[in-house]
């Protein structure tokens, strides 16, 4: 793990010394077993190493080879060394201990800029080759490391983080507000459509798999790699497509144990963090490791107040996964005192931005403390399952059944499906018709438009935002299942989403040390899954059908089988920060009352909700979206104050 800064002058001057410092300064927060520097003329070059694998005991970043007119600064984890190897002809002898930055340039100078292609695992890196004069770097394809970088007409700076480019002297300071109304009109998780830009005006990033290049004052960024698999995956068996998928995901897993340092996950009830922890607390054993294990579980006075089919806590079935499969010590941590509330001032600062998570907050956080306390380098998570190993959108694939006609077989997989969900016939049948035929079905009563409620008018048509969002958006028709199984490429190729999730994981990471790793969003497990034909993920029954049938010597049955609970994070933030609801209706109130703040955000709306919900919210008004508005409002208010 390393912070990664550097400087590459266009004038001819060398680089300056007070701005290296200054950079190098403002990375000083970041855990760090070293820090190194490297000058030569116009480039200067930075790191402050956090030592994970047994490899980077040795990094000497960014000095490079002895003789070597390649420097390097690199962020990376590298999952395909292997094939690495073997590929760029590395004798065994250097194989051990050869680090990823070794790697990586080993790829560069054999392919160039063709390089990070070939490479697969989570990485942000920056080489200065003397000899051409040119500065190339790139980001994986999954963006899970952050890179910013400023550019000017006589210098170019980058560093994974934004606040060492805002300490440079000539860095144009305020916000973007095209950014912003983005940010505020889009109602879903992510920032902003434009992948490259951030919230400060004149700082961009790297966007997710591309790579960049400055030569003589010029920029320029172009994509690398795909998604896409070669074709659709023909196996001759449903046996063969497990030990496939095994294979596959076991080798995602093993390859992000590379660690001295301990090894923890974040364990829920459900099933991708559930085979996540069953995969590597099997791979652990055999070297000799316990699998750490985190849940977060609601505070300890609430009152699930879920609907049936749900559950705010998932206990019993995150002890059957750890009595099932061994080898894990397990916490449950409700982070009592903690609330969202509790939290906004850390976050703004961590991630330099604002943000949209507020009901995880506590817990994410919470969950890097205590694994970087346990001595842990790697922290695995399952957050990308949905769409690749436990994917499987059973109605849609109904009602492609019903508009083909295949009556038999839909009957027979409604009967099964019923069974597993407890649902009759009689109530699933309405809902896979209005999926298969929804010019039939009648127009609906749209939702609460959040966003039109966040942004200022004014404010969002001066930047005309929804205009913008409106063209942005595909409204293709087709298909339910061929909906669904776009929707899933987007999800997956979403820039936007790997920005958001990216920077999260990256200056987490740096705060406490540990470096969290996914290997349900391993670009060959993502391949693998997208070549999968659709009827291995819902057949007999079942939904996520795939990942149920490969974990059966994984997970328990009351897991691995489970269709009828659904875990719900978050279902208790209003009950924590319910103490704290004055304070925080009082600060809305203030803010509103503020010009600064008062310019971007809907402040009408906002006296409107406050009002509506009184001075004691309910806690099943959690996902309500007033509560929403009112705390995306609070958290976008202190940031426009406090970076403005």
């Amino acid at each position: 793990m390393s912070a990664l800064a550097g400087i590459v002058r266009f004038d001819g001057q060398d680089a300056d010394p007070a701005d290296s410092e200054a950079m190098m300064d403002a990375m000083r927060p970041y855990i760090a077993d070293d820090v190194r520097t490297w000058s030569g003329g116009p480039a200067f070059l930075g790191c402050r190493i956090r030592r994970i694998t047994p490899e980077s005991v040795a990094e000497r970043m960014p000095e490079g080879e002895p003789g070597s007119r390649l420097r390097i600064a690199a962020d990376a984890i590298l999952d395909n060394r292997r094939e690495l190897f073997d590929r760029l002809q590395v004798p065994p002898s250097r194989r051990s201990g050869m680090m990823d930055s070794e790697l990586i340039l080993l790829a560069y100078r054999r392919w160039g800029r063709e390089a990070p292609a070939a490479l697969v695992g989570d990485f942000a890196f920056m080489i200065w080759d003397e000899d051409r004069r040119l500065l190339f770097g790139a980001r994986d394809t999954f963006g899970s490391r952050s890179l910013y970088y400023h550019g000017s007409d006589r210098r170019f700076a980058f560093c994974t983080t934004i606040a060492p480019l805002l300490a440079l002297r000539d860095t144009p300071k305020g916000l973007d507000e095209a950014w912003l109304a983005e940010f505020m009109a889009i109602p879903e998780m992510f920032e902003c459509t434009d992948p490259g830009a951030t919230p400060y005006r004149q700082i961009r990033q790297v966007p997710p798999g591309h790579a960049i290049a400055v030569s003589d004052g010029r920029i320029s960024l172009a994509r690398y790699g795909t998604l896409e698999p070669g074709g659709t995956l023909r196996l001759k068996s449903d046996g063969e497509y497990e030990e496939a998928f095994r294979e596959v995901f076991g080798e995602a897993v093993r390859c992000r144990l590379r660690t001295f340092r301990e090894v923890a996950a974040t364990l829920s009830g459900g099933l991708d963090s559930g085979a996540v922890a069953g995969f590597a607390a099997r791979e652990l054993q055999r070297e000799g490791k316990t699998l750490y294990a985190y849940s977060s579980v609601p505070a300890r006075d609430f009152t699930d107040w879920t609907p049936g089919g749900t559950a705010a806590d998932e206990r019993p079935f995150i002890r059957a996964t750890v009595r099932h499969v061994g080898n894990i010590v397990q916490a449950d941590l409700d982070f009592e005192g903690l609330s969202p509330f509790s939290e906004v001032d850390e976050w703004l600062e961590l991630l330099e931005a604002p943000y949209k998570f507020f009901e995880n907050s506590h817990w994410l956080k919470g969950i890097y403390e205590r694994a970087g306390r346990q001595g842990a380098g790697i922290l695995l998570t399952g957050a990308r399952g949905n769409f690749t190993i436990s994917w499987g959108p059973a109605l849609d694939y109904y009602a492609l059944l019903l508009k083909r006609m295949k009556w038999l077989r839909l009957l027979r997989e409604l009967k099964l499906y019923g069974a597993n969900k407890g649902i009759g016939r009689r109530r699933l049948l309405p809902a896979i018709g209005k999926l298969a035929f929804p010019g039939l079905a009648g127009h609906s009563q749209p939702a609460a438009d959040l966003p039109s409620m966040l942004i200022h008018p004014d404010f969002a048509r001066r930047t005309g935002v929804f205009a913008r969002l409106r063209s942005s958006r595909d409204g293709s028709g087709g298909s339910p299942a061929a909906n669904a199984v776009q929707l899933r490429k987007d999800k997956l190729g979403s820039l936007a989403a790997a920005n958001k999730n990216g920077a999260t994981a990256t200056k987490l990471s740096l705060r406490y040390g540990v470096w969290e790793r996914d290997p349900t969003c391993d670009l060959r497990v993502v391949r693998f899954c997208l070549a999968v034909p659709l009827q291995q993920y819902v057949r007999d029954g079942m939904d996520r059908a795939l990942v149920r049938r490969g974990t059966k010597s994984v997970l328990p049955d009351e897991v691995r089988l489970n269709q009828r609970v659904r875990g719900i994070q978050g279902a208790d933030w209003i009950h924590r920060a319910a103490p704290s609801w004055p304070r925080l209706t009082a600060e809305l109130t203030r803010l509103c009352d503020d010009p600064a703040v008062a310019a971007y955000l809907h402040v009408e709306r906002i006296r409107a909700a406050v009002a509506g919900v009184g001075r004691e919210p309910r806690p099943e008004l959690a996902f309500h979206p007033e509560m929403r508005l009112l705390m995306r409002s609070l958290i976008l208010g202190r940031f426009i104050k406090r970076f403005a």
